[in-house]
């Protein structure tokens, strides 16, 4: 698997990278990371997506120390993590901020002491601290809520307070595990907006893991697809969702691009054509030709209608992309030409089947 092209310098690496858990009782050994090789350029953000058990967060893990590999290296910011004895690992650290799902806040600290502990621990000196999390408390939209604990918190402020404490040591890399998750749609939008705010701001390097690809969609500028401990796919976010090519990325991608067959769809699927039967293809219109007219051109150049069946169209990446479900009344040559027609414009397109 090729590592991901860098956009410039990759301040995260992994090279060859596995982590194996030993066979415990009855149970094989697990291998929760299996020789990957992955890129992270700086200054980009860069989002790990798989279902649970795919080994995202053994990889992240890897990043920070607090799993070693069983082979390969681990870089960030040219340190071989793995190599570190504890001390010089505790120091590393600081580099590496972390955002978590549960936020893991002190409940007896306020918001303003919760940023703060991470520069007591580094023994920045007291008459410091202020200048170091007021200006953070300002950029999470906090300055109204520095004295106040966790619990008098929402679950989007509370995050914000963990993303400011992530960043009180000035990190070069931050790391986000499933950040999003607990909380509701609005406050997740808001939070991944923050988060490509400070991205902009500091040209702070994000990499991030998550289960849901409308996260990857909004934040990330590439991705990377796990299974099995592996990396199936990777590449910038718009290469991914206009051509996926591994199972697992098309079954991802479907979910927030209309490009799933619906079970009902899926249902009447015929594989063989019969008169009177029409052919469902699937069309991933991409870039420009994702506004162009194209059903309508060639309903008139072969005299057919399309129905549409399933889809939608959007902006990935700042870029138009749709995807659409459309059956045809069409034999199988006439269906080859009309194939051929869509993808001599830069369409992909699949033949799912026929329906009566």
């Amino acid at each position: 698997m090729p590592s991901i092209d860098p956009q410039g310098r990759a301040i995260i690496s992994f090279a060859g990278v596995s982590k194996i858990f030993p066979a415990r009782n009855d149970s094989a050994e697990v291998a929760a990371v299996d020789n990957i090789d992955l890129e992270v350029p700086e200054g980009a953000i860069v989002g790990v997506i798989g279902k649970s058990g795919a080994g995202k967060s053994t990889l992240i893990r890897l990043i920070n120390g607090l799993e070693q590999p069983t082979s390969g290296h681990v870089h960030v910011d040219g340190l071989d993590i793995g190599a570190m004895d504890e001390r010089s690992l505790r120091h590393a650290r600081r580099s590496i901020g972390m955002i978590f799902q549960h936020f893991n806040l002190l409940s007896s600290r306020t918001a303003f002491d919760n940023i703060a502990l991470p520069l007591e621990i580094a023994g920045v000196g007291r008459r410091d601290i202020p200048g170091i999390v007021g200006p953070l408390l300002d950029m999470v939209g906090l300055a109204d809520k520095r004295d106040r604990y966790p619990a008098e918190l929402s679950g989007g402020q509370k995050q914000r307070v963990g993303i400011a404490r992530a960043l009180a040591t000035k990190p070069k890399v931050l790391l986000s595990d499933e950040a999003t998750s607990a909380l509701d749609p609005e406050t997740t939008s808001q939070i991944l907006s923050l988060l490509k705010q400070i991205n902009a701001e500091l040209n702070l390097t994000i990499l991030f893991i998550t289960h849901e690809m409308s996260v990857v969609k909004k934040l990330a500028d590439r991705v990377a697809v796990m299974e099995g401990g592996r990396i199936v796919e990777q590449g910038t976010t718009y290469e991914i969702f206009a051509n996926p090519h591994h199972e697992t990325t098309k079954r991802f991608v479907g979910e927030v691009t209309g490009g799933n067959v619906p079970e009902w769809l899926q249902a009447k699927l015929q594989p063989a054509y019969a008169p009177g039967m029409q052919a469902v293809i699937r069309i991933a219109f991409t870039g420009a030709d994702a506004d162009e007219p194209v059903l309508s051109r060639l309903t008139r150049a072969y005299n057919v209608d399309f129905n549409i069946m399933h889809g939608q169209i959007e902006y990935v990446a700042g870029q138009p992309f749709g995807t659409l479900i459309t059956s045809v009344a069409a034999d199988t040559q006439l269906l080859e030409r009309l194939i051929a027609e869509l993808t001599s414009t830069r369409n992909h397109v699949e033949h799912l089947g026929y329906v009566a």
